[in-house]
């Protein structure tokens, strides 16, 4: 396992992301891709996280 550095600019709390920091709510990719199943989300649970992959 690789060490997880946080990055600043991208708050996470889903703690079973396996880019999640343990031990702060960051995630430690460079980037992520937010994305939608809906061709013009208007609510935040419309969209999500792309980059997410399970513990």
């Amino acid at each position: 396992m690789f060490e997880q550095k946080p990055n600043k600019s991208i708050g996470c709390t889903v703690k079973n992301c396996m880019y999640h920091c343990q031990t702060e709510n960051h995630c430690s990719l460079e980037k992520i891709h937010v994305g939608s199943c809906e061709p013009h989300p208007h609510k935040e649970s419309c969209t999500d996280c792309r980059s997410f992959e399970a513990r």
